[in-house]
């Protein structure tokens, strides 16, 4: 169980309280080859599934039979863990095997019962949930903006409050494109062109507000 000590679900366990976890509920474990599908959209999620090696992806297919990858994620990692849980419990996408793969799969009812034997585990599971929750809440707000410059505006402004002109963005330029679902460098050139325009400066990291009545514009255009 080395392999889990790296998974944000087993974070601050120690790796002989996972052993001891694991010696107690019912798991299975299957190796997959390179593009072998591993489940389906529309699957009933039944088990928890865990890359303990390899990477896997998840895709959709489009009405016009395009397929489009979502996200591909590495070994430790859980996958879909929201909808392990709920009243849908189906699979988004397809989870498909980008190398050899081994997958562990953990049914529900183990879940549960792992719930009640460590509460770092229970912990760890919701933190993950209401992250993407969260992540997924703030996604919709910034996709209400019509411009670039209008989502940076309101990340700036919200994350200001009524005090301070100065923010630590502590995101990548690529997490804030897919939080804004836009290019790279479409972020990249909108934030040059707010630099140009002296409504911000920016310093590596660290985010100077120079104009505040202009990004309130910026987010009504």
């Amino acid at each position: 169980m080395e392999e889990l000590v790296g998974n944000p679900l087993f974070k601050g366990i120690h790796p002989k309280k996972i052993e001891e976890i694991f010696s107690k509920v019912f798991y299975q474990e299957k190796v997959y080859e390179i593009e072998e599908i591993i489940a389906h959209s529309d699957d009933d999620c039944e088990n928890l599934l865990i890359v303990m090696e390899g990477i896997v992806r998840g895709e959709m297919i489009d009405f016009s039979g395009k397929t489009i990858k979502i996200e591909d994620i590495p070994a430790p990692n859980p996958v879909a863990t929201a909808f392990l849980f709920g009243q849908r419990r189906k699979l988004p996408v397809n989870i498909v095997a980008n190398t050899k793969v081994r997958m562990m799969r953990i049914p529900r009812d183990s879940v549960i019962k792992m719930f009640q034997m460590n509460s770092y585990f229970l912990e760890n599971y919701l933190n993950m949930i209401s992250s993407r929750a969260q992540f997924l809440s703030m996604k919709i707000k910034f996709l209400s903006f019509k411009t670039i410059k209008g989502k940076i505006a309101q990340l700036l402004l919200d994350s200001l409050g009524s005090g301070g002109d100065t923010i630590i963005l502590n995101r990548s330029q690529q997490s804030l494109a897919d939080l804004f679902g836009v290019a790279r460098p479409s972020l990249a050139r909108a934030m040059g062109e707010m630099v140009r325009d002296k409504l911000i400066r920016v310093e590596r990291k660290e985010v100077k507000v120079l104009n505040r009545k202009g990004l309130n514009q910026l987010m009504q255009a």
